[in-house]
């Protein structure tokens, strides 16, 4: 297994995600509960992210916006 499948494959607190995506612990658990956030795994009572599902998420989320920016209304 090479360095970059384990280091996707390791699991993520929500302080190590937040720190990640500069955004409040707070922000996290309220993406979560509304199911816009990143896709997150329940162990026992915590809440554990995956750094590949993190990154999906990013780049799911920024399409949108990377293509509207090229393109003005009212052409």
């Amino acid at each position: 297994m090479n360095e970059r499948a384990v280091t996707s494959d390791r699991l993520l607190t929500i302080s190590e995600v937040a720190a990640f995506l500069q955004v409040p612990v707070g922000t996290l658990y309220q993406w979560r509960h509304r199911g816009i956030g990143p896709a997150g795994l329940r162990v026992g009572r915590h809440v554990r992210y995956r750094m590949r599902d993190v990154e999906a998420w990013l780049e799911a989320v920024n399409r949108p916006a990377c293509s509207a920016l090229g393109k003005s209304k009212g052409r």
